[in-house]
């Protein structure tokens, strides 16, 4: 990677490390391929020690005298120079461009992958709906920025592990089953032809009667803590509750293309009861390592040292489990069967307290040291401004606004099915990945199909027109030529070099919404292109049809990380 060959050279003439290379705006700074911040640290150097430099340009232009005796600067570079009070701009040579794109070409699928990763694993938590609710369109950030984070360690050389871990225990189900019990009637829900609907509004029905009826919190509970127990009816009820909502999962999964390690209960993940028999280690050495506190009420709890956070319960007064037992046994479990490199957490920025209080405990514990445990935090979906909630009935389902896309894709002139789904399910991914994960995001459907914003479609549809000139050329020949290379030529060639930088940095800061940034550059400077030069049948045909596949690769390898199709005609 460019960048990082930059960097190594800097950091060996410099003695300094961490010093931060970036791309530029080419349209703000002109040739300029890529800078390095050297205003804040000449300063910093100025600062802290004696030294000849009176000035950061001063120190720059020494940096760039020893620069210049380095073979790798001059392999990748025209020149080097001085901009400002002391930033260092490159000017990448021509034929690397050239270069690059060609490999694009021959790479293909594979362009943009890099080895950060290589003989590393990490596990991706993703998704994890509660079973016997909905899956509204509240979940939808954490499954697709998850499945897109898994994309990109990919990419990266990373083994990753995608798991769903499915909110399938817990006091909620005592409350459902209690529900059940008092209003339902089993054979009526198995006819539904929506068992999820129908389990939604007897949780609805129960919270609005324990309102009025206090003792109804109470016999959930029981019914939760006879579950834990074992007995045969509160497990009988709950079966039923996990397999009328996986016929909804399967139907949402399906449509986004969402898929899960198959060494994780088949595909399915690993739910927190599949760690129910397995809490009672994890509490034996949390009393071990005297972290297991009782507290004023009974309950059991982890304190933390000088106050850090707020105590974690493990045990409730009745002996019930809660989630960090649930996942303390679940990351236990990951630690001894798979030994990962890294766990990654995606789950609403809600939580943040909740992560930062379990990974203190598992690094008290020994298990894993600083930087192996990440919590992804997202924000909310918000629908007018406002949260949706499961318990007052107001939950947007998920499957209804993926049938809203599909069709406004039919609306665009996508008639085919096939290719109203991938325009329509694409508009609704890459709508919430190209906001940061933790901003709120109001759920805009104008925004979310616009032709000429930065969207799913605009995207799909630079790709299509990529592929729809490239069909019109019988025979590509590679070209080495660079010879009238005009500037918007030089704009895309200059983006594509980049792509596996910017997929590194997409990775590395968990950011789907960088690789997006970069997309719709990439597409709106190949539009510019398209609009302003003739490709078929000009002097430069060889060359053009060249920089139009790569593109197009280029476009369609970015869009497969964000979990989005690339459909040939649109």
């Amino acid at each position: 990677m460019i960048k990082e060959e930059i960097k190594k050279v800097l950091e060996k003439v410099t003695g300094v490390s961490n010093l931060q290379v970036d791309f530029v705006s080419e349209e703000q700074f002109g040739d300029y391929s890529s800078n390095v911040a050297m205003t804040s640290f000449g300063n910093n150097k100025l600062q802290t020690s004696k030294t000849k430099y009176k000035t950061p340009h001063e120190y720059a232009q020494e940096i760039i005298t020893k620069l210049l005796k380095d073979g790798v600067i001059r392999k990748f570079f025209d020149k080097v120079e001085i901009a400002g009070p002391g930033f260092i701009n490159f000017w990448l040579k021509k034929d690397i461009l050239i270069d690059n794109l060609i490999q694009i070409d021959g790479k293909k699928e594979k362009s943009g992958q890099s080895d950060i990763g290589k003989n590393k694993l990490v596990i991706v938590e993703y998704s994890s709906p509660n079973i016997a609710k909905p899956f509204g369109v509240g979940h939808l950030r954490s499954t697709v920025i998850g499945d897109s984070i898994a994309n990109l360690m990919e990419a990266v050389g990373y083994k990753v592990l995608r798991d769903n871990h499915l909110g399938d225990w817990g006091t909620q189900f005592g409350k459902v089953i209690c529900a059940i019990k008092k209003w339902g009637d089993e054979s009526e829900i198995e006819k539904s032809k929506d068992q999820v609907e129908e389990l939604t509004r007897l949780y609805v029905k129960f919270h609005e009667a324990s309102k009025e009826d206090e003792k109804l919190e109470d016999e959930a509970r029981s019914w939760f803590k006879k579950l834990e127990d074992g007995d045969v009816e509160a497990k009988r009820l709950w079966k039923k509750c996990v397999d009328w909502s996986w016929i909804e999962f399967e139907k949402i999964y399906g449509l986004l293309d969402i898929k899960f390690y198959e060494g994780f209960n088949n595909g399915k993940g690993l739910g927190e009861s599949f760690f129910e028999t397995r809490m009672t280690s994890v509490i034996k050495e949390l009393e071990k390592n005297k972290l297991l506190k009782v507290g004023e009420e009974g309950a059991k709890l982890v304190f933390f040292e000088e106050d850090k956070y707020p105590p974690a319960m493990i045990l409730k007064k009745d002996g019930a489990t809660l989630y960090h037992t649930r996942d303390l046994a679940t990351d236990k479990f990951r630690l001894e069967k798979y030994d990962p490199s890294l766990i990654v957490n995606e789950v609403g920025n809600e939580q943040s307290l909740y992560f930062r209080q379990l990974f203190e405990i598992e690094k008290i514990l020994g298990w894993f040291k600083e930087g192996q445990r990440v919590h992804v935090g997202h924000g909310l979906f918000l629908m007018d401004g406002k949260k949706m909630s499961t318990r007052a009935g107001k939950t947007v389902r998920l499957e209804d606004v993926l049938d809203e896309a599909i069709n406004r894709a039919k609306e665009l002139g996508n008639k085919d099915q096939k290719t109203a789904e991938q325009v329509g399910i694409g508009a609704i991914k890459y709508f919430d990945l190209s906001h940061h994960p933790l901003t709120n995001i109001n759920f805009d459907w104008e925004k979310m199909f616009a032709m000429e914003g930065n969207s799913g479609p605009y995207i799909q549809y630079t790709f299509a027109r990529t592929q729809s000139l490239i069909s019109k050329v019988k025979k590509l020949k590679k070209s080495n030529s660079l010879i009238n290379l005009n500037n918007e030529e030089l704009l895309i060639l200059r983006k594509l070099s980049q792509f596996q930088e910017i997929i590194a940095d997409a990775a590395k800061n968990y950011s789907p919404n960088i690789l997006c940034t970069y997309l719709y550059d990439l597409a709106s400077k190949f539009n510019t292109f398209y609009n302003k030069h003739k490709i078929i049948g000009s002097e430069s045909e060889e060359f053009r049809i060249l920089l139009t596949k790569g593109t197009g690769q280029v476009l369609k390898n970015g869009l497969n990380l964000l979990g989005i199709k690339s459909p040939v005609k649109m």
